[in-house]
């Protein structure tokens, strides 16, 4: 799932593309990716693109007086293409949900793998018009997120578990599971700790390592094409999709929890005292 540092990643990288383009021509090959109807999606051709931001987990193109969203969910990507055609029938079974092709002949593709569909797709006048872009918690790398602020989304969250805590997007804006995962290890916390029972010490220490660990993702995923962020968000990971792997602080073994649809890495002697957390859906530390 791309998170906040390859959204960042994709944004810088579609700007530099797309700044100072018009749109040629829009194909929409998923209509249940499309969530909004007015304006239609014709609407952006002839529009000129003056930049791609990120907020949150979304990708936000801003073209004349519109905006096209992308929230690209667990298993959605951006590709580029220096020659896109849009016209044409679509394949079978292709994961293209979207093409934009521009004056040059360049353009893009919204793409989604696998048979759960998520991808969303929006085009506004306003950004707040998206409803998940309207309920975003503080963003994880906003200058003004200080311990102060971490402190106040932890007291809000109460007994909710800090795994959970931190992949709430409402609750803080751009996390999701790997860097969750990566987080909690750095801060050497049990994903299953109550996100309300943290102390002043280990909320300083959550938010080093949360903002250190994104930060580090941001730096190394700068410059990179959007081809390129996958291996590297993968090659960055520390317990994230490591089990069974040594613990590279202490070379314990990397233990999973699994659902029916995600799992997290944790390091049992880094984060919960040496006890392994039980891996069913009903979950809690062993006692």
């Amino acid at each position: 799932m791309p998170e906040l540092p390859e959204v960042a990643a994709l944004a810088r990288d579609l700007a530099s593309r797309l700044g100072g383009r018009s749109v040629a021509a829009v194909s929409l090959r998923s209509f249940a990716a499309l969530k909004t109807y007015d304006p239609p999606l014709q609407a952006l051709v002839g529009a000129t693109i003056a930049g791609c931001t990120r907020r949150g987990k979304f990708l936000a193109i801003e073209a004349g007086e519109l905006h096209l969203v992308i929230h690209l969910a667990r298993a959605g990507w951006v590709r580029w293409h220096e020659q896109l055609a849009v016209d044409g029938a679509p394949a079978r079974r292709s994961p293209v949900a979207l093409r934009v092709r521009l004056d040059s002949g360049a353009g893009f593709e919204v793409t989604e793998q696998g048979t759960e569909k998520r991808l969303s797709l929006y085009l506004v006048r306003s950004l707040d018009e998206v409803p998940g872009i309207a309920r975003l918690g503080p963003d994880a790398l906003d200058p003004g997120f200080d311990t102060a602020a971490l402190s106040e989304v932890l007291g809000s969250a109460g007994t909710q578990p800090l795994k959970s805590m931190l992949t709430d997007q409402e609750l803080l804006a751009g996390v999701g599971n790997a860097y969750s995962d990566e987080a909690l290890h750095a801060a050497r916390l049990s994903p299953y700790r109550r996100a309300g029972s943290l102390d002043d010490a280990e909320v300083e220490r959550l938010h080093a390592a949360l903002t250190g660990v994104l930060r580090d993702a941001v730096s190394r995923s700068d410059g990179l094409r959007a081809s390129e962020l996958k291996g590297e968000k993968h090659a960055g990971m520390r317990v994230h999709g490591r089990t069974g792997q040594p613990c590279p602080v202490c070379g314990d073994t990397i233990r999973e929890v699994a659902f029916s649809s995600r799992s997290f890495q944790y390091c049992p002697t880094c984060q919960t005292g040496g006890k392994v957390l039980a891996d069913r859906r009903l979950s809690r530390l062993l006692r």
